[in-house]
């Protein structure tokens, strides 16, 4: 039994000690083991695990600190009789379940519930995608480019007895005040933005940002532009809270400046690197929109996609630098180039619209982890942002070049959009190929792309398109991956 128990709780992230500990936890609370047991003294256990004694020993010395375990003089180690005192005991679920079927009425929560998330069309993945050989999926954790011995410092420097009084409290409704500094003088002026801390509030990512500000400013017929095709959540946000969602297609540049936006109250665009095609809006485009934005009293919404990662030595500032007459609302992300299980962002907007935010998310969340807040703080001011952004870039440059390299000689008859950086290329298939049965067939081969239809409002006339990410794969497999992608696509 013990060997079995020890197996379930084997897992590479933890130490013997650690596996010890959880599984005698995990035995405890789960039944297996009852209040009052006697469990093998140290000497056994460890010979049944094959472990040292003396990692069994500090394993039960803690464990009895903490009342999982209780120790008898000359007569060993028995589970605390009270350690599962002010639990709820419940029936077991055989039991419930027999309960359940034998009564006939059931809630109907299909009829209270006036939002189906769960309809939306959303990008999906593959929750097990790291097994695939070849995942030119977009925006996933890459181990090779994660700086962990950089990151691990500073989580350790935040854990220090100062620092956890600073970030430990409830901060209600408050940011860590490093982090926002570090914003206000590293981060955003890198794009030519300049604020004050009034103007800054921290999200738990980009997308929580696009949430709060539609929960704040719309509502049934409220009018707002997106691109087309389109990050399929921002969509998703928008038309939850109105019906007047107006797609505008984009083209070689972008967000065209169209007749439509005369009838707009808000407009959503991605001009740094367009979501998903790419593309960059060129400078002169951005001031017209600005123009435009100022004749027709609309207010934008910038979400500065990937701006950190540009191939071109200058980027173009972004639209918020720009902007004269306060009617850019401005979106970023800070865990893109880290990892995206950090979910950390942004909004830079006026002091009384930030006000709001900050109350409204406090009714969300009260306010995003400290502890990472501070974390990233002394990151970004010990130049480790900066130097992880130049890794990046450079890396995805490499990737583009391979991934351009290998299409144009296994796959000649797909067309793809050029792009000035980012992690990822918009590609147009053939006519006679779909993009779903592709993927399909590409999974077979270990090859993970994202076909395009659900970028676009209307996915009967999106045409055959691919998204393939590259920010996820090394580069000396990106020429194997896409021979694979071109064998599956010449077999339908």
């Amino acid at each position: 039994m013990w060997e079995q128990l020890f197996l379930r709780s084997a897992r590479p992230s933890l130490s013997l000690q650690g596996q010890i500990r959880e599984m005698l936890v995990d035995a405890i609370l789960s039944g297996v083991l009852a209040p009052g047991d006697a469990i093998p003294s140290s000497r056994e256990l460890a010979r049944h695990l094959r472990v040292g004694r003396i990692t069994v020993v500090m394993a039960y010395q803690q464990l009895s600190e903490e009342a999982f375990l209780l120790s008898r003089e000359r007569k060993g180690h028995f589970i605390h009789p009270d350690v599962l005192q002010g639990r709820t005991v419940t029936a077991s679920r055989s039991s419930a379940k027999a309960e359940d079927s034998a009564d006939e009425s059931h809630t109907d929560w299909s009829r209270r519930l006036w939002l189906r998330p769960s309809l939306q069309r959303s990008i999906v993945k593959e929750d097990d995608w790291q097994r695939f050989p070849f995942p030119f999926l977009y925006g996933q954790f890459d181990k090779d480019l994660f700086p962990t011995a950089a990151w691990r410092d500073c989580c350790l420097k935040a854990l220090g007895v100062v620092d956890i009084r600073m970030w430990a409290p409830d901060h209600i409704n408050r940011d860590d005040e490093s982090l926002v500094q570090q914003v206000q003088t590293k981060i955003l002026p890198r794009r030519g933005v300049w604020a004050s801390p009034d103007e800054i509030i921290i999200t738990v990512g980009a997308q929580h940002a696009l949430y709060m500000v539609a929960d704040l400013l719309m509502r049934e017929g409220v009018a707002i532009g997106i691109e087309d095709p389109c990050y399929p959540d921002a969509r998703n946000i928008f038309s939850s809270r109105t019906s007047q969602v107006i797609p505008i297609a984009v083209d070689d540049e972008g967000l065209p400046i169209t007749q439509s936006m005369q009838r707009l109250e808000y407009l959503y665009v991605t001009p740094s690197h367009q979501c998903p095609t790419g593309v960059t809006m060129p400078l002169e485009r951005r001031e017209a929109l600005l123009e435009t934005a100022k004749k027709h009293d609309l207010i934008i919404i910038e979400d500065d996609y990937e701006s950190e990662s540009s191939f071109d030595e200058q980027p173009i500032p972004a639209l918020k630098s720009l902007d004269r007459s306060n009617r850019v609302i401005y979106i970023g992300s800070l865990s893109k180039s880290m990892a995206p299980g950090l979910r950390v962002g942004y909004i830079v907007a006026p002091p009384e619209l930030i006000e709001e935010l900050r109350a409204l998310r406090r009714l969300m969340i009260r306010h995003p982890s400290t502890f990472i807040q501070r974390t990233l703080a002394m990151f970004i001011s010990q130049g480790h942002y900066e130097a992880q952004l130049r890794r990046l870039g450079q890396a995805q440059k490499e990737r583009h070049a391979e991934l351009a390299s290998a299409m144009a000689r296994y796959m000649p008859e797909c067309r793809i959009t050029p792009v000035r950086g980012g992690g990822s290329c918009w590609v147009q298939l053939p006519d006679h190929v779909s993009a779903q049965a592709l993927a399909r067939q590409a999974a077979q081969n270990g090859v993970l792309i994202e076909p395009g239809d659900v970028f676009f409002t209307a996915p009967g006339k999106a045409g055959n398109y691919i998204r393939l990410g590259y920010q996820s794969i090394p580069a000396n497999q990106i020429g194997q991956g896409i021979k694979a992608l071109a064998d599956a696509m010449h077999r339908l």
